[in-house]
């Protein structure tokens, strides 16, 4: 992904300040030339990359640094505070304000609307909210069939017509039902270009609908054209915020993302995969966070939530606490992992993972190996999860013909075992340079600042 490699760049560019002597205007020249090279190769435009570089540039060599910190931190805080700015501050999360709550999408033809809308269903679906989906798409054949069959994989009730040609009778002759729901997303039809005609059919199912939100879907492999359709859509719909999808892949990304940040429309969502879940709240401060290997503690913490029950949650804490911790809680743990997304993706959020310099391969590895691990584990009786030290030679061989595995595989997962025993022993008594010297011999290092 691009934008990984401009979170790489970047990263690069900042260790150079970090490993500096001194720091000098030589150097901040250095910084601001090789934050221009990432971000233009990310599909930045020019004009944007040289207003933002000369703002960096400027208050790098003018501002006094506060007492609390030194130089180096204050150049590396400039440079997130100003790449927040330039994607649009503090960002803008939707509240759900009454009921029903209603959101018109709208896009380009092959955008991604329809998954988009699906995904957003989900979304507030997680977060307690009763949503209904509504196609009014009269134009692409089967509409309606994508949609219901999103909506039956999330079990979101759809509504729509495969008779009626005119969307807004369409959204006349259901709204008394959707509106039962918390949340109602309406689907409009999207075009191969900004038509007057698109704008007008849209503007028509606006008057009808009177959305609380009107959102636009753009897909970010269309760059730094991203910006002259959402300023030519907010003009014409007032538009109150934008989606950006398909930025898991896209050398386009970056061009895509910072185009809609200079309208006067907000990003609320990005899109970052394929799957029904792959859809996350924008906020420029935790993504630069990301990006600059500060982490993003609030999306992991959602994740979490998601991934895991508060009961089970509490269970796990008190079994800690008691300095207790099996197969079972290491089973347990796999699982909330495999919930939350692909190990890279949540690596990233964790604060100075970023920095641990953690080869690719490896990643790839261990997520590989979660999968084997939880196979070999539903190869287990009970008492074994909940007491791996009955394991025996002869049951390490069962488990593995059981699994159709290894006993080699079987031994690499107790291992793992009693080594994340040990990493809850030292995080429990808050020993860090155990910690530190056992991340060394997992292929890591923690930063320098880290503290328990």
């Amino acid at each position: 992904m691009v934008l990984d490699r401009l979170g790489e760049s970047i990263r690069g560019t900042l260790q150079k300040i970090a490993k500096a002597a001194f720091v000098d205007e030589k150097l901040i020249n250095e910084l601001v030339k090789d934050i221009q090279r990432a971000l233009l190769q990310a599909d930045v435009n020019v004009k944007l990359v040289l207003s933002l570089t000369q703002d960096i540039k400027r208050r790098a060599l003018e501002e006094k640094t506060p007492a609390a910190i030194t130089k180096k931190e204050h150049i590396v805080n400039i440079v997130y505070e100003e790449l927040v700015k330039f994607l649009g501050g503090k960002g803008h999360k939707i509240e759900i304000r009454k009921k029903p709550y209603s959101i018109l999408m709208a896009g380009l033809y092959a955008s991604g609307k329809t998954t988009t809308s699906a995904k957003l269903a989900k979304f507030f679906q997680k977060r307690g909210h009763k949503v209904a989906l509504v196609q009014t798409d009269t134009y692409r054949p089967a509409a309606l069939e994508q949609l219901s069959q999103l909506g039956r994989q999330i079990n979101v009730p759809v509504y729509g017509s495969s008779s009626e040609k005119n969307a807004v009778r369409i959204y006349s002759g259901i709204k008394a039902e959707a509106d039962q729901a918390e949340v109602v997303i309406i689907d409009t039809a999207g075009r191969d270009a900004l038509s007057e005609e698109l704008i007008e059919e849209i503007e028509d199912i606006k008057k009808a609908v009177e959305p609380d939100e009107s959102l636009l879907v753009i897909s970010g492999d269309i760059g730094q054209a991203a910006q002259a359709q959402a300023e030519q859509f907010h003009k014409s719909l007032n538009i109150t915020g934008i989606i950006v999808t398909k930025m898991e892949g896209t050398a386009k990304g970056g061009g895509a993302l910072t185009a809609c940040a200079a309208t006067k429309a907000p990003i609320k969502f990005i899109g970052m995969g394929e799957k029904i879940d792959d859809l996350e709240e924008f906020s420029p401060e935790n993504f630069v966070g990301r990006l600059l290997g500060m982490g993003d503690i609030e999306a992991l913490l959602a994740k979490a939530k998601e991934a895991i029950s508060d009961d089970e949650a509490q269970d796990l804490e008190q079994k800690l606490m008691k300095g207790k911790f099996t197969l079972v809680d290491l089973y347990t743990q796999l699982e909330a992992m495999k919930k939350m997304g692909p190990l890279s993706k949540v690596l990233e959020m964790i604060p100075g993972m970023s920095s641990m310099n953690l080869p690719k391969d490896m990643v790839s590895v261990q997520e590989s190996k979660l999968k084997r691990w939880k196979i070999l584990m539903d190869s287990m009786t009970r008492e074994e999860l909940e007491d791996p030290d009955v394991i025996s030679t002869s049951r390490i061989e069962r488990i593995a013909h059981g699994a159709g595995s290894t006993v080699q595989e079987v031994r690499e997962l107790l291992k793992q075992y009693k080594q994340s025993k040990k990493l809850v022993k030292m995080l429990k008594g808050g020993n860090q340079k155990q910690l530190q010297q056992m991340m060394k011999k997992m292929g890591g290092q923690l930063p320098s600042d880290f503290r328990m």
